[in-house]
């Protein structure tokens, strides 16, 4: 079994998470204050305009920007089916009297709503969303109506009947016995439950648990909204060091390492409350004089992700550039110079580079349009099972991604989920002198 660590370091104004496997960093998240993350927040928002010409309204939660929230995103499950319940606590959180009625939206020819489309929002209405991508550059966070509360083994939906189990759990009977505990959380008066695939072979009590938390997070939730005019955050997600622990602490990781007492403590009692007695044991306190990650070696290998040229044990090395629209990842071979003809040179260092591709994609956290140039190769198998391994690599990443096969250009564009900043756009602003061009003018 590989050996696997997660080391959290806390600063005074940041939180920082390294995930070592095999003493090799394979993933990197950080939470700074000044650039505090929204995703997974839960607000009471007011619609401020509607544009059916983009299909999106733009609603005030309280930040900087306004949300923007699709109109398809904005057409709550729970209207479709058996809605009075969930309409009735809609109705309660958001202050409506009267009866349960479904919300037709509006249909009215106008300037901005030429075609007369159904529209299921109005200006001024105030509703509940989450954030599912946070904001970047000039746009606000990314919102829906689909509230989700995720925990280690399950996902609650509160305004959806959906009750289900992860695809990636392929056993039957398995799938049958989770669907069945599922169906026990009678306790839950309206939503349904996901089960998570680290629920697998988890015991009823255990789930059960968990489902009760998530449960009494959203009555709590619902009492806040009550409380609260909007614009108003009702529901943080949790800082960084809370969303570590329930995702990434499993029984193939050894041990959890954190340099702040304080945060020993809580993620002991949040562990055992919540995971079990069994994982406690993995958490340990470091109490070093030396910062965590410099003596786990772990800083300098950090400062290389910013870098554009990224070397291989080889000699050959991927330049990775950003620009506004897109991320290009171009393959060299450098010094890379082995006794073989030139197709089975460029198959073998295409070969080699995968694995620090999809490396980099997940430390930097790149997201949106990747296009990878790959070194030309000839061969149809050559292509094929380059193209393979990279979605091999690619599925050890946490975010979705879409890989299309290799054109005639020897191009790969693929797409990954964007959530958040890149970790680079967090630490540097752009050049004031070249003005984001990588170069300063020599001859005025």
């Amino acid at each position: 079994m590989v050996p696997r660590e997660i080391l959290i370091q806390l600063g005074k104004n940041e939180r920082r998470v390294a995930i070592i496997e095999n003493g090799r960093i394979e993933d990197f998240h950080i939470e700074v204050d000044s650039c505090q993350s929204l995703l997974g927040n839960i607000y009471k928002g007011r619609v401020e305009s509607i544009l059916p010409s983009i299909n999106a309204a733009f609603v005030n939660i309280g930040e900087e920007k306004n949300g923007f929230l699709y109109l398809t995103d904005a057409v709550s499950p729970f209207v479709e089916e058996d809605i009075s319940t969930p309409r009735r606590l809609l109705n309660k959180i958001l202050g409506r009297r009267g009866s349960v009625k479904v919300n037709k939206g509006i249909r009215s020819k106008n300037k901005e709503n030429p075609d007369g489309q159904n529209i299921p929002l109005t200006v001024g209405q105030e509703i509940l969303v989450q954030v599912v991508k946070d904001p970047f550059g000039d746009k606000g966070a990314r919102l829906t109506t689909h509230i989700t509360l995720p925990g280690r083994f399950i996902v609650y939906m509160p305004l959806d009947k959906h009750t289900g189990v992860s695809k990636k759990i392929e056993d039957v009977e398995e799938r049958q016995r989770l669907r069945e505990i599922a169906k026990s959380f009678s306790f839950a008066t309206a939503g349904g439950f996901i089960i998570r695939t680290v629920a697998q072979k988890k015991g009823k009590r255990e789930l059960t648990r968990e489902a009760k938390f998530l449960y009494k997070r959203w009555q709590q939730i619902c009492k806040n909204s009550e409380k609260a005019n909007a614009p108003a955050l009702i529901g943080a997600d949790g800082d960084l060091t809370w969303k570590i622990v329930r995702d990434y602490l499993t029984e193939k990781v050894d041990k959890l390492i954190i340099d702040s007492e304080e945060e020993y403590v809580r993620i002991q009692k949040y562990v055992e409350n919540l995971i079990g007695k069994q994982m406690v044991s993995k958490i340990h306190y470091y109490k070093g004089r030396l910062p965590l990650f410099d003596a786990k070696n772990v800083s300098d290998e950090l400062k290389k992700i910013y870098d554009t040229h990224v070397y291989c044990k080889s000699g050959a090395y991927i330049v990775i550039e950003r620009t506004e629209g897109l991320t290009v990842v171009d393959v060299n071979s450098g010094k890379f110079k082995p006794k073989a003809s030139p197709e089975d040179a460029a198959f073998m260092v295409n070969m080699e580079v995968i694995p620090e591709i999809a490396r980099q994609l997940r430390l930097r956290d790149l997201g949106g349009i990747i296009v990878i140039d790959f070194i030309d190769m000839a061969k149809a198998e050559h292509n094929r099972r380059v193209f393979e391994a990279l979605q091999r690599a690619l599925s050890k990443d946490r975010a979705k991604t879409e890989v299309y096969r290799i054109s005639p250009l020897g191009l790969v564009e693929m797409t990954r989920a964007r959530t958040g900043k890149a970790i680079e756009s967090i630490y540097f602003n752009e050049c004031p002198y070249c003005k984001g061009r990588g170069r300063v003018r020599a001859v005025n």
